[in-house]
């Protein structure tokens, strides 16, 4: 059976992944009852690993730096004790090849160079030139799934990223644009971001220096 991890860590850890969100999307990351993960999180908060802002109207919890350094610890003494650390590395590698092309996807979903502006915005009335980009997230989307299948074999936080990543392209190519590199929806783009942050957090590596 696939362990599941300790609740206080998939609190801290959501905070990790989601960047910056409030009680409830920390909740619902990973189906946990509100009221018990708003006690986690003024726990944590009092121990300096979160903090909370609030601007604009909105609030959300942020990890402090103590509380990245907890998080990578915890993350890291899970991924020792279910043995896991070499299938999730493996996948890391694999992985990689396709974030560039991700990132080349949403590039071009957003720009759409033209001979006298190399930084065209992409006012999507170019269709071959979409389709073509939905065209590269489906093949991004059929690579991810056998990936995620060994990441949720070593543990369940790891599961679902597939089938949201399915989903966001669905909407998509049903003609929702949205749904590709929004950052306040459950796009393509942001489940991508999610895993990416997942997996950095979980090898305990560094976005900004890894190959």
């Amino acid at each position: 059976m696939t362990p599941d991890s300790p609740p206080a860590l998939l609190v801290l850890h959501s905070v990790r992944i989601t960047g910056f969100a409030d009680t409830p999307v920390i909740a619902q990351r990973y189906g946990l009852d509100a009221a018990e993960t708003k006690e986690m999180l003024l726990d944590a908060e009092a121990r300096g690993w979160v903090e909370h802002a609030a601007f604009a109207g909105t609030g959300g919890w942020s990890l402090t730096e103590p509380g990245r350094a907890e998080n990578e610890r915890r993350l890291a003494d899970e991924l020792t004790s279910v043995g896991g650390a070499d299938k999730v590395r493996d996948v890391y590698r694999e992985f990689l090849p396709l974030n560039a092309l991700l990132l080349r996807a949403c590039t071009d979903w957003q720009l759409r160079p033209t001979a006298g502006d190399r930084l065209a915005v992409n006012d999507h009335s170019d269709h071959a030139w979409d389709a073509r980009v939905l065209n590269e997230l489906a093949a991004i989307d059929r690579a991810l799934t056998p990936l995620a299948d060994r990441l949720g074999s070593v543990l369940t936080r790891f599961r679902g990223y597939d089938t949201r990543f399915t989903t966001a392209l669905a909407r998509a190519r049903a003609g929702e644009g949205i749904w590709v590199d929004r950052t306040d929806v459950d796009s393509c783009h942001r489940v991508w971001f999610e895993l990416h942050e997942d997996l950095i957090a979980t090898l305990g590596l560094d976005r900004h220096t890894e190959p």
